[in-house]
């Protein structure tokens, strides 16, 4: 948790107009960046296309809600109640086996589990250019539902660099405050 209290990047504050507003989102254990389709320059469509999904009529949304995790938990623990130990275990210990899930979804609405963050177009361009770093080379998997799909991913998971690490390390590479270790959702979204 004192990881979390430490600033990266002490010094930013969101741009005093204008801007492109992004989310942070949490659902308890895991935290998202969502980030609009369109914007700054950046046009994911290509990246996530809506072929991927089980039913393309979603990409007709405007966001996509992007994590990062280990595959194992992604793929094994589509609802809460399949949560097992060994999942946990597995995961912690590490694994190189890493995806993207990709949520395409409505502009979502500022709450205590989603809070909006304003970039400088600069600022969301590096954070795009982190998330793209962060996918692998292959094809999409099929994802819970019809409005999403996994991809491979880069990086390293294990106890200490978390879903919710990716999250703050990729938000800090953008240039936003955020603690210097955030392997809560806490630690994550105590900024915003």
């Amino acid at each position: 948790m004192l990881g979390g209290l430490v600033p990266r990047n002490p010094d930013w504050r969101p741009p005093p107009a204008g801007g492109v507003t992004i989310f942070v989102e949490d659902n308890g254990i895991h935290t998202g960046i969502v980030v609009p389709k369109v914007a700054a320059g950046v046009d994911w469509r290509s990246d996530f296309p809506a072929a991927d999904l089980g039913d393309p009529r979603y990409a007709g949304y405007d966001y996509l809600a992007i994590g990062w995790g280990e595959r194992g938990f992604f793929l094994g623990t589509p609802h809460w109640s399949d949560l097992r130990p060994a999942t946990i275990l597995h995961a912690a210990i590490g694994s190189d086996d890493t995806l993207l899930h990709v949520e395409h979804i409505p502009r979502p609405a500022v709450t205590r589990h989603t809070r909006a963050i304003t970039l400088r177009p600069a600022e969301y361009r590096r954070l795009a250019t982190t998330i793209r770093a962060a996918r692998a080379s292959g094809t999409a998997l099929p994802g819970y539902d019809r409005h999403d799909a996994f991809y491979p991913a880069r990086g390293h998971y294990d106890a200490i660099r978390t879903c919710n690490q990716w999250t703050g390390a990729t938000l800090a590479t953008a240039g936003v405050r955020v603690g210097a270790w955030t392997p809560f959702p806490v630690t994550v979204l105590r900024w915003f």
